[in-house]
């Protein structure tokens, strides 16, 4: 093959350093924007938290519905303030108060751009995942950290075991027990698997000394542990209820024999079988309704997870009113101090140094304003297209896609989809992270659109009013949307039904 030189023309997008941290700072959650800025704090000597409480000027704000006179924009040359801009949308009545970085006379002497540019596949191409507040350094840096971790099943089963008394012998089997418990507290094998695993290592083993031992654990807190199936699970907890309880003997018959029957809710076959009144039926199914068929989860809770909602939404009078989260990260400012420090002409290690860090303290306090505006920009077109939602509910929710939005503030899909994930907004209807704000429609017999989330709010109004001996089927709740000009097919009836986690019209049928 003859070797030669081609010279080839192509397009290659690029990003800036300042680019891509203002992409990556976009799509952080709540918490881990916490940890970014606390790293930048502690890296960056020119950045410092702000102490000013402005009660005007802290948190961004956009109105809903009527206009209102704005300013004009201006800028605080004061270095212990960010400067504020505003601005008014005329269509949609918009009025925005959002804060600005701090900018003194070093300004001029810091270029605009760094000179170094990064190729597009460089980037992170999805948040990090949740790390919160525990990527901080020290003692007082996270509250879940010093609290330590829940107590699993495993060490709640081997602290009762150590204050049993028991044989040497006994103890191994306990441990080979505990250790085939599942989180839910039911055996990953039975007593027969248990006992072939021991064989090797206890001599003249025998199947009694298992079930014996079981028969011990299965007296251990929480009630039905160790348990090797759901009937054995639900009458070891009836059996510790008090003999006095109503319609125990009822209910154990039924879970030791015709628990099938139960599970799919034939009750005349129920009925006939054992032979009780449909009264006394009902009462031992609630009973038994009462007992818990996964026991290991009332001890292994995992680690709880907060949601800090990043907008407030409030009405205030025929008002629909957006604002920021003051209280999701701190106030940020630049250090005089150090900023005066550099000087034009001096190219010492030390004043590049602090040349560096003012130059990266500047485009960090940008990166946060820009984040700011655009979750406020882009909240505050989800409010004013979905009012219905805030006045009304669930089921007025209109439809909404990602290029909707992207078209009204001027921005790509992709940031919007950046803006929208773990991010969440707090509303009269209750706190939604912003991509349930987001629908797919439906075409009505008006020739209109209805939000596959309002049918999913109908479908549920109309299962919490049916009747309880006579649930409606798909087909027949397709019937009803049919009748309000909402034209669904059965399938996607089904499908919306099993999202709701709304069991099937033969597995809801319950005595009233």
């Amino acid at each position: 093959m003859k070797q030669s030189l081609q010279l080839k023309l192509g397009q290659q997008l690029t990003m800036t350093p300042q680019l891509q941290q203002a992409i990556r700072l976009l799509q952080l959650s709540t918490l881990d924007l916490q940890a970014e800025i606390q790293e930048a704090l502690d890296s960056n000597p020119m950045l410092e938290v702000s102490e000013d409480d402005h009660s005007g000027a802290d948190s961004s704000e956009e109105s809903i519905n009527t206009p209102k006179e704005q300013p004009e924009s201006s800028k605080d040359k004061d270095s212990d303030r960010e400067p504020t801009a505003s601005a008014q949308d005329d269509q949609s009545g918009v009025d925005k108060n959002s804060d600005d970085s701090p900018e003194g006379d070093w300004g001029d002497t810091i270029p605009e751009d760094l000179p170094v540019d990064t190729s597009w596949d460089d980037v992170y191409q999805s948040a990090p995942s949740g790390s919160g507040l525990a990527a901080q350094d020290g003692d007082d840096s996270d509250y879940e950290a010093r609290r330590g971790s829940d107590e699993s099943l495993h060490q709640h089963l081997m602290w009762q075991l150590n204050l049993t008394p028991m044989s040497d012998r006994d103890q191994v089997i306990a441990m080979a027990i505990i250790d085939a418990i599942e989180d839910s507290g039911m055996l990953s094998m039975n007593a027969e698997e248990i006992h072939e695993s021991l064989i090797d290592e206890l001599e003249e083993l025998e199947l009694d000394e298992v079930l014996a031992v079981l028969h011990r654990l299965q007296q251990f807190d929480p009630p039905g542990v160790a348990s090797q199936d759901l009937s054995e699970c639900l009458l070891i907890q009836l059996n510790q209820l008090p003999n006095t309880t109503p319609c125990r003997e009822d209910a154990k018959l039924i879970v030791k024999d015709h628990l099938l029957l139960l599970g799919s809710r034939d009750y005349k076959q129920l009925m006939r079988k054992t032979k009780l009144k449909e009264a006394q039926l009902r009462d031992a199914i609630i009973l038994i309704q009462s007992l818990n068929p996964r026991p290991g989860d009332s001890i292994y809770s995992g680690e709880t997870e907060y949601v800090v909602p990043d907008v407030f939404v409030t009405k205030q009078d025929d008002r629909w009113t957006v604002n920021l989260n003051p209280d999701i990260a701190p106030k940020l400012r630049i250090n005089d101090t150090y900023a005066s420090m550099v000087k034009r002409a001096d190219t010492s290690n030390d004043n590049s140094f602090l040349r560096d860090n003012l130059q990266e303290a500047r485009w960090f306090l940008k990166s946060l304003q820009s984040r700011n505006e655009t979750l406020l920009k882009v909240s505050t077109c989800i409010v004013e297209k979905q009012r219905g939602f805030l006045d009304y509910g669930a089921e007025a929710m209109k439809p909404l896609v990602l290029h909707d939005v992207a078209e009204i503030v001027g921005m790509h899909e992709s940031t919007i989809s950046r803006v929208t994930t773990q991010k969440y907004m707090h509303t009269p209807q209750g706190i939604f992270e912003l991509k349930y704000f987001f629908s797919s429609h439906v075409s009505t017999d008006s020739g209109g659109e209805c939000s596959s989330t309002a049918i999913r709010a109908i479908i549920k109004k109309l299962v919490a009013a049916e009747s309880p001996q006579k649930p409606l089927s798909d087909s027949k709740i397709t019937t009803l949307l049919a009748e309000q000009g909402i034209k669904v097919a059965r399938r996607t009836i089904a499908k919306y039904r099993e999202s709701l986690g709304i069991p099937a019209s033969n597995e809801r049928k319950r005595l009233v």
